[in-house]
């Protein structure tokens, strides 16, 4: 399955919930699911019954369209937060924020997740002094996020530097406004993870 690319507010109005997938434009009145709060397509707006394997699946693909993961790339998260210590739910929606485009989206460098990856793709990122363009890879406490000398010229960063200066970045991370340099204070804990998902839907999921 190739990643989706289509209409992202679609996915919003399917799942019934801002996900925030074209950054700005979500705050605004032009957002899809504040005009046509129903899903999309002929039968979108009829009621329907949704069994508990319906509340789960919706949960999943929520979580899913959120980060901008595909179906075997998400289930390699789950095994891998199943084998952690602690609680399954939580350490999977931990690894999932640990993931260099999302915490290049949370230090307020990219308005989107979307964006996000494709500016790690384009190589315009440095982690700990090394070449980081994989959008997958997983920061750890200490790690620190630069952009490249040359980016830092480029008309889009120079909107960033504007852009960041009326946001704040979650407190398990910290922001140099000046420099544009983001630091992985900590993993963050559940209460820091602003993401409207039941985990525990998706455990339950998976372990059927």
């Amino acid at each position: 399955m190739a990643r989706y690319t289509g209409p992202v507010c679609r996915l919003c109005r399917r799942e019934g919930a801002k996900l925030y997938l074209k950054g700005d434009r979500c705050y605004t009145e032009k957002c899809a699911i504040d005009r046509r709060a129903y899903a999309p397509g002929q039968h979108g707006q009829r009621r329907k019954k949704v069994s508990e394997y319906g509340l789960q699946l919706r949960e999943k693909q929520k979580a899913r369209r959120i980060y901008g993961i595909l179906e075997r790339q998400f289930r390699k998260y789950f095994k891998k937060a199943e084998n952690q210590p602690g609680v399954t739910g939580e350490n999977f929606l931990r690894l999932l924020e640990r993931r260099l485009d999302n915490v290049v989206y949370r230090l307020g460098f990219a308005s989107s997740r979307a964006e996000a990856r494709q500016l790690v793709k384009h190589n315009h990122f440095v982690l700990n002094g090394h070449k980081a363009s994989i959008p997958s890879m997983l920061v750890k406490v200490g790690d620190v996020i630069t952009i490249k000398e040359s980016s830092l010229k480029s008309p889009k960063f120079k909107e960033i530097r504007e852009v960041i200066a009326h946001k704040n970045p979650p407190a398990w991370l910290e922001l140099d406004r000046e420099q544009l340099v983001g630091k992985v204070l900590a993993f963050p804990t559940r209460d820091q993870i602003d993401v409207p998902v039941e985990e525990q839907n998706i455990v339950e999921l998976y372990s059927r």
